[in-house]
């Protein structure tokens, strides 16, 4: 996928996909071409791909690059070919329909929290947003208190920057198991609980003015068609920065969202390899059931 030729007709996994405007540059500050975000694709395809899978994906578009107008797509457009349409939704499983929706200057792919046909949450997304970029050590703080939790219910969380401005911690669940309503009872005792033990840090409080510059627990936004920036997503800031799956051993003081680049993110992979690996291995042994139980047990107290 050089980029000296401004259009390309490619060949991948059976499916012929044009390429245009590959000079392009999507990020401006840092002068990413659309050449180097196809081979950034390319090369996390098989790492975000399985979190695509059977998911109605919300997208980004930046027709003209970062910074620039925007808009965002739920609906398939008339163009677009089969690979991504399924069953009425903007699809992507595979290599081909992810380089397609690149070449269509989708910057940003973020995930619904269940499957495309089904009621119930396959996960549990704590969305860590401090009040600033400054303020990032409290994200790091709300991150390691809900780490310290997981690690005493026999709960596996993965946990990753957003890109943005703060830490998401991923919960992987049983499929079509578990209500939203069941994860809520779960999310709202972790918030009372980082509540409790961090009063002057953090709040559940939905109006901004009254947040009183503390980290905001957003226990509302994980809901049915809500959605969250998929892992190794770019994100459409001037520096380009991705969502980047971290080990939590990284999650101290030392952490710093400039950090992950995207050339930085493959590095990774290639000497490190995927902080994720095992997310899909790991739901069938989640103890969320029993986690549960005593919750309705105990009757604990909504915030």
């Amino acid at each position: 996928m050089g980029q000296d030729h401004e259009k390309q007709q490619v060949i991948i996994e059976g499916h012929s996909i044009t390429l245009t405007h590959l000079s392009k540059i999507l990020w401006k500050e840092k002068k990413i071409s659309k050449a180097h975000y196809l081979q950034y694709l390319t090369s996390i395809a098989p790492y975000v791909l399985p979190f695509f899978k059977n998911r109605a994906l919300t997208l980004i578009r930046y027709p003209h690059g970062v910074p620039g107008e925007s808009f965002f797509q739920k609906s398939i457009p008339d163009y677009a070919p089969e690979i991504v349409r399924f069953k009425g939704h903007i699809h992507c499983d595979q290599l081909a329909s992810l380089i397609w929706l690149g070449n269509q200057s989708t910057i940003e792919f973020h995930i619904p929290f269940q499957y495309i046909g089904e009621a119930n949450p396959c996960e549990i997304v704590f969305d860590l947003d401090p009040p600033s970029k400054e303020d990032f050590s409290v994200a790091v703080l709300a991150a390691k208190t809900i780490k310290e939790i997981l690690d005493r219910l026999h709960l596996t969380g993965f946990v990753k920057t957003s890109g943005s401005r703060g830490i998401q911690i991923h919960i992987p669940l049983i499929k079509r198991t578990f209500t939203y309503h069941d994860t809520r009872l779960f999310t709202t005792f972790v918030a009372k609980l980082l509540l409790e033990m961090h009063p002057n840090q953090f709040t559940t409080e939905r109006l901004i003015h009254k947040r009183n510059n503390k980290l905001y627990l957003d226990i509302v936004q994980h809901g049915k068609n809500k959605t969250i920036i998929a892992p190794y997503s770019m994100r459409a800031n001037e520096q380009g920065l991705v969502a980047a799956p971290l080990d939590w051993k990284e999650v101290n003081s030392s952490l710093r969202l400039e950090t992950f680049t995207h050339e930085v993110v493959i590095q990774r992979l290639h000497t490190n390899g995927d902080p994720f690996q095992s997310y899909f291995n790991v739901e069938n042994e989640q103890a969320f059931r029993s986690v549960l139980e005593q919750l309705n047990k105990n009757k604990a107290a909504p915030i």
